[in-house]
């Protein structure tokens, strides 16, 4: 997927990103301050908002191959198991009762499974919002803060799963986050946002801890200090 000369106002904020290749099967991670652009880029990517200038071009790849789990995940109206299982409904593919009770049981969820899926606790409910990622198996997967309400542990076995699926089944993920530490973990490509550009991309030790733009030395340094200060 490449993004070239895309622009996009939204109110007082504007996106410009001049040219983003996105390659097949890397974990991307997005990465820089509150409001610098991250989530807005992955909405254009999704279609959920349209550019006002450039574009995207998904090669090969068609929308109905990417899937976005955001910090408030939008669930139906229905129960978990029907909420988990509802992207193979939709392309007609039959799920695998053993597999989802096995996923539901890893995190926790099982016992749920019959329960009306919006009365979950924000951290459940992204935990079903990435299970039905992971089920639904698309080309593209974009997490949006999406652990960020989540226990340690259940945060700490997420970040082991999505290790696990990519070593089996590579795919291409996008995760935004301003957790730096979840960024190296994960993540063997990194995009570093900064007032609405793309000012560095590239492996992630050379954009983290190799680049010399003070603004992103900054960052670092200072997620870095507050890392040191939590432990």
């Amino acid at each position: 997927m490449r993004i070239t000369d895309l622009e996009k106002q939204v109110g007082d904020f504007s996106l410009h990103i001049k040219d983003l290749e996105i390659e097949e099967g890397h974990i991307y991670g997005f990465i820089g301050g509150n409001g610098s652009g991250k989530t807005t880029a992955a909405k254009l990517i999704m279609d959920i908002l349209k550019p006002d200038k450039g574009k995207i071009s998904y090669e090969g790849m068609e929308l109905k191959d990417i899937t976005m789990t955001a910090q408030r995940p939008y669930l139906l109206h229905s129960s978990v198991y029907e909420n988990l299982i509802y992207p193979l409904k939709i392309r007609k593919r039959k799920p695998d009762r053993e597999k989802t009770d096995r996923l539901l049981e890893e995190f926790g969820l099982l016992d749920k499974k019959n329960q009306y899926a919006r009365s979950l606790s924000s951290g459940e409910q992204q935990k079903l919002s990435l299970l039905r990622a992971l089920i639904f198996q698309p080309k593209l997967i974009i997490i949006d803060e999406t652990l960020s309400n989540m226990d340690p542990e259940s945060v700490e076995k997420f970040e082991n799963r999505i290790l696990e699926e990519q070593k089996k089944d590579p795919v291409t993920w996008i995760i935004i986050s301003h957790r730096l530490s979840q960024i190296y973990k994960l993540c063997d490509r990194v995009c570093f946002f900064y007032k609405g550009q793309v000012i560095a991309e590239g492996k992630k030790e050379e954009v983290l801890f190799e680049n010399k733009d003070e603004r992103i030395r900054k960052f670092v340094s200072k997620e870095l200090i507050q890392r040191e200060s939590e432990v």
